[in-house]
């Protein structure tokens, strides 16, 4: 397969840098084509502005859907951001791989997103009727290809549990499983996460990395987190609320878009991880 690492994290020594080594050596000798884009070391622009679309005119008043969508059908978004674009259509698999930061990515990553997922690529695509409401949730221009997130965290397993502290790191990681990879199409897999990063010693990385290795020579088999298909009849349109007779017993919040009331947790390799 062809595999797309998106990295970010400043630091090459860190605990990070020692998994995206790991995880590269692992894909390699697996046989799999693999691209990195690494944002930190890339300079990456994480910000969207005026720069962003050429084609807008210096008086005009810059609407981002709007001027995305524009420079995007003219083929005139920037040649960074052209260039992730061809990266991710040419991948079978996206992996983003970053520490949780403020219980979400950090600001680069995001900016990443911002910018890469333009209208046209990432969101606006599709036609809006009565029977559909735009290709997106299960459908879109990623549709067909898998994507999973390489976690670290530096607090403990516990706090990231049903009732842990930091809440479930399920629904943590929700808006960007589902809001920014299942929304354009990606199946995908169950995170891998590792906790207590800043409290490991060589024993407890060498664990991590093992369980790492083991986690990627399952990327084509692992089953995806089965969210619903926006399209597929159990939401409502335009409303897009769930049919109410779909709502399990009791299920509220994230949960009601999982068509599968098996808890994520079973599924996913849980690890422990090293210090930085």
């Amino acid at each position: 397969m062809k595999v797309l690492l998106v990295y970010a994290h400043p630091e090459p020594r860190s605990l990070n840098g020692a998994l995206r080594d790991e995880a590269l050596k692992e894909l390699e000798a697996l046989g799999h084509e693999v691209q990195m884009s690494d944002l930190y070391a890339m300079g990456w622009k994480s910000e969207v502005d005026r720069a962003d679309f050429p084609p807008l005119a210096p008086d005009a008043q810059l609407m981002v859907a709007q001027a995305s969508s524009e420079a995007f059908a003219a083929g005139a978004l920037t040649e960074d951001v052209k260039a992730e674009q061809e990266k991710m259509l040419w991948a079978d698999v996206l992996i983003l791989q970053f520490p949780l930061w403020w219980f979400s990515m950090p600001a680069i990553l995001k900016g990443w997103v911002d910018r890469v997922y333009a209208y046209g690529f990432g969101y606006g695509v599709g036609e809006h009727s009565d029977q559909r409401w735009g290709d997106r949730y299960g459908e879109g221009v990623l549709a067909g290809k898998r994507a999973m997130l390489i976690v670290t965290a530096g607090g403990w397993e516990e706090h990231y549990s049903d009732r842990g502290i930091n809440g479930p790191i399920d629904d943590l990681l929700f808006p960007i499983n589902h809001g920014i990879l299942y929304y354009p199409g990606y199946d995908v897999l169950p995170p891998f996460v590792a906790y207590k990063v800043d409290r490991l010693d060589q024993r407890g990385f060498d664990e991590v990395a093992s369980r790492l290795r083991k986690r990627l020579q399952t990327l084509a088999t692992t089953s995806p987190i089965p969210y619903r298909r926006q399209n597929g009849g159990d939401y409502l349109i335009p409303s897009m609320r769930l049919r109410p007779e779909l709502a399990p017993p009791g299920a509220t919040g994230f949960a009601l878009h999982l068509d599968s009331q098996e808890p994520i947790a079973k599924a996913r390799h849980k690890c422990v991880e090293p210090a930085e």
